[in-house]
């Protein structure tokens, strides 16, 4: 289902339309918005140079989270791999201990 959502973006009203529910796209409206503020306010551009700012803005912050998950992914990948390894270890330990205590008797 498509929601219709109507928004506010540098002083400008936006009806967007989403499958996302509404507090989502408001939501990301709002984080435009707030980018788009402080690029307005840091700079004399037009509106138009201070969107394509923005744009460069949240895709730069997009491509770092990115490039954060992807490491997080890894070394989470990394941390599984150990710990398999010492439960072969552990469990090879077990067998071992398995086999003097049988020696003993």
């Amino acid at each position: 289902m498509k929601n219709r959502v109507t928004v506010t973006i540098a002083g400008q009203e936006y009806t967007l339309v989403a499958t996302e529910d509404q507090g989502y796209v408001e939501k990301v409206a709002q984080h435009v918005d707030t980018q788009m503020k402080q690029v307005l306010e840091g700079a004399r551009v037009s509106l138009v140079d201070g969107a394509v700012l923005t744009a460069v803005n949240i895709a730069d912050e997009y491509f770092k989270e990115v490039e954060a998950s992807e490491n997080l992914r890894r070394q989470l990948k990394e941390y599984l791999e150990e710990a398999t390894k010492l439960k072969m270890e552990l469990s090879e330990a077990k067998r071992e201990i398995f086999k003097l205590q049988n020696q003993k008797k």
